[in-house]
């Protein structure tokens, strides 16, 4: 007892003694963390947090609709103001197109220009492997010598009846990886097996064997692209890395394929490579597309920010299904449609979205078929077209009691579906409604789905980035 006593006296005696080496006076006050401030994204708006009630309170029994809501709570978030637009979306292609020709001039096939790779970082040290150098200038086809014109034109095709020559949508490859850190976060997939199980009367098993699943993609020999879905025993945090082989490159011929005895080549040619399109919403392109374009935008992104912090930025991604309804609604619960009143019309008389006003008459809005972004006025929010205009992807999958499984704060359902799982299970909710669906079909609570894989001529999207911190940005203002 007395060694006890002597042994606070003299932490006392410190304590009262001593001084403060931080200059806090001994206090509690906290130290902060880094100063980093993620930049305002070009071309979105801010969604501050807020809450209403998710899903349609109104029973249609002529539509199959029964009251069926949920009162949910959303952080804020950034939304693009307007679908991605054709140019927007050839950004991407482009930027696949030259990196293959860039990978190409530095082929001794092609050349062997080594100037197109940065091999040595500013220090002298090796870079392993090399990246390609995008502040070295493609040189023009009139400029080019034999070999790097070679290279330039090896990413184009010909038609060899009509003798079209265009870029080779089959080349346009976009390949990714994605950390799951939420399969990483789950108690039950720690590495360390004693972090797994908090129950102490339990006795942990060291040996025991935990299997995951991941999604990888490769090449075979063939050059076709094999995506594959393994289950292996857990080793380390790469068994969450999931790598993504896409063809990127939208498909023209949704024109065709989703209308029968219809003449719709002139879309097909013209949508998404004329330059009188270029704001128009991107279209064919599906869900596991938009999910690249995400990956590619936050990379794209990443690279320009000269800080350290810009590999924690938060990435771009699909909107899940609570915050499109939450932000087409403009938060409020009683909101039928992005506008305020529950009519498809304003006070002069005028449609406010691009939808199918009659039975076979698309026009009477204005439009035969997706009409330019922002062609509408916007909502409360700044958004434009979260009505018509072009149905949306989000990331959530669908079930038909998606909002009865999903949380009350930031509701989302998610299913990875491997190859193997029955097409069914590869269901994506769309929302918003499109340029040819009636006006039940964009009503803001209105759900529906289409298949990950399928692209549309009518379905196309935008994304979203969490915001992190606080910003001075106003909502509704860039």
């Amino acid at each position: 007892m007395k060694k006890i006593i002597f042994l606070i006296t003299a932490v006392g005696i410190l304590t009262s003694c001593g001084r403060s080496f931080s200059g806090d006076g001994g206090e509690l006050t906290g130290v902060s963390a880094p100063a980093w401030s993620e930049p305002n994204p070009y071309g979105m708006v801010l969604i501050k947090r807020g809450a209403f009630d998710m899903g349609s309170a109104e029973n249609d029994s002529l539509w199959g609709s029964y009251p069926n809501t949920k009162g949910v709570s959303i952080d804020a978030f950034w939304m693009d103001e307007t679908e991605i637009t054709n140019a927007k979306y050839r950004q991407f292609v482009y930027w696949v197109r030259d990196s293959i020709i860039r990978e190409r001039l530095f082929d001794p096939n092609f050349g062997g220009n080594e100037l197109f790779k940065i091999e040595e970082d500013k220090e002298g040290n090796p870079i392993e492997p090399a990246i390609l150098d995008w502040r070295r200038p493609i040189p023009s086809e009139k400029r080019a010598n034999e070999d790097e014109l070679k290279a330039i034109q090896s990413v184009n095709w010909k038609n060899p009846i009509t003798g079209e020559i265009k870029l080779d949508p089959k080349q346009m490859i976009y390949r990714y990886s994605i950390f799951d850190e939420t399969s990483a976060a789950l108690r039950r997939n720690r590495l360390d097996p004693y972090e797994r199980v908090r129950n102490t009367d339990i006795q942990v098993d060291p040996n025991e064997v935990v299997m995951i699943s991941k999604d990888t993609a490769y090449f075979d020999e063939e050059g076709r692209i094999v995506r594959e879905t393994i289950t292996r025993p857990l080793s380390s945090l790469y068994d969450f890395l999931n790598t993504y082989i896409i063809n990127i490159y939208p498909d023209e011929t949704v024109w065709i394929n989703d209308f029968n005895n219809a003449y719709n080549e002139p879309y097909m040619r013209l949508y998404f490579n004329h330059p009188g399109y270029n704001d128009y919403p991107v279209v064919g392109i599906s869900w596991e597309q938009a999910g690249a374009f995400c990956a590619w935008r936050t990379d794209y992104l990443k690279k320009s920010i000269d800080n350290p912090n810009r590999n924690v930025i938060e990435p771009y991604r699909l909107p899940t299904e609570a915050e499109f309804e939450y932000a087409a609604r403009s938060g409020k619960s009683e909101n039928v449609y992005p506008w305020k009143n529950d009519d498809t019309k304003g006070d002069k008389g005028c449609f406010l979205g691009n939808f199918k006003p009659g039975d076979g008459n698309y026009t009477e809005d204005g439009h035969l078929v997706p009409a330019r972004v922002g062609s509408y006025s916007p909502n409360e929010f700044g958004l434009y077209d979260m009505a018509g205009n072009v149905a949306e992807w989000t990331s959530t999958s669908f079930l038909e009691s998606g909002l009865s499984v999903m949380s009350d704060m930031n509701p989302e359902y998610r299913y990875h579906a491997a190859k193997e799982d029955p097409y069914a299970l590869k269901k994506k909710v769309v929302r918003g409604g499109s340029w040819k669906d009636v006006a039940r079909y964009i009503r803001s609570d209105t759900r529906t789905y289409e298949f990950q894989n399928e692209q549309r001529s009518y379905i196309g999207f935008r994304c979203v980035r969490s915001q992190v911190g606080f910003s001075k940005a106003k909502q509704g203002k860039k």
